[in-house]
């Protein structure tokens, strides 16, 4: 393991997903998958089908972060214009790859070869594919940016498969403490415990259970001692508050 912070954004490309016609479920399954490598998922951004948006987003998150996953836009059809932004963001141009035309060309009927569906066989220019076992038309990367499908299961086959290439720092281990105290209350002390610990992620989440309200504290560090630190630290904190209240 290195002491290294490796990064990692998602960009998500779609009007169905801005306009609410889909819901994105990718993110959920990219990010636990992330964490587990010990990459964090630092930004995700989602954008519509148009080209200088999509272009912009791939520039300043691939310069940004250390891997740039994009979901969306591989298809067939007119609108699936992920593949010709990202060879105009990498100033290369868009050619037949010729294994993933030669999957596409095994799995189709001849009378079903159209352009439309060998669309899906191009990519730019110095790219390498991601296999895709569910659908066959491969996903691609090119440098630190890995271009998958939208459709969720599709897109968690590519995920499973590169997941063994990507190289991470130390995972991102958390601890969590329940506390029947209202968010409001914990906000000031919690803030100065967060000074107190630079190295470590401490957030609150408000919940509501048996009809009491309360906030989950979670301590995230990449470093045991710190993380086990911070967390003893919390549960004093919640303890003195519980003495006061009561």
């Amino acid at each position: 393991m290195s002491n290294k912070i490796v990064t990692a954004a998602v960009l998500i490309i779609g009007n169905e997903i801005l306009s609410g016609r889909t819901q994105d479920t990718n993110i959920q399954f990219i990010g636990q998958g992330l964490v587990q490598l010990g990459i964090r998922l630092s930004e995700i951004r989602v954008v519509p089908d148009v080209e200088d948006a999509i272009i912009d987003a791939i520039n300043t998150l691939r310069s940004r972060f250390d891997y740039l996953f994009t979901t969306g836009g591989i298809g067939p059809t007119h609108d699936d214009i992920t593949t010709a932004c990202v060879s105009k963001a990498f100033g290369v141009d868009v050619a037949r790859h010729p294994v993933a035309e030669a999957l596409l060309l095994a799995r189709y009927k001849p009378e079903d070869v159209n352009e439309s569906r060998m669309k899906m066989a191009d990519v730019p220019v110095g790219s390498t594919l991601i296999d895709n076992p569910i659908s066959v038309a491969p996903g691609y990367r090119i440098e630190n940016v890995l271009v998958m499908a939208g459709v969720p299961r599709i897109m968690q086959a590519m995920f499973d498969g590169i997941k063994g290439n990507l190289k991470g720092g130390d995972p991102v281990r958390s601890k969590s403490i329940e506390a029947y105290v209202h968010e409001g209350v914990l906000a000031e002390p919690l803030g100065k415990l967060q000074d107190s610990f630079p190295d470590v992620d401490i957030g609150s989440y408000p919940f509501f259970k048996d009809g009491h309200l309360g906030t989950c504290l979670v301590a995230r560090s990449s470093d045991p001692s710190k993380l086990k630190a911070a967390a003893k630290a919390i549960n004093t904190l919640v303890g003195k508050i519980y003495a006061i209240s009561n």
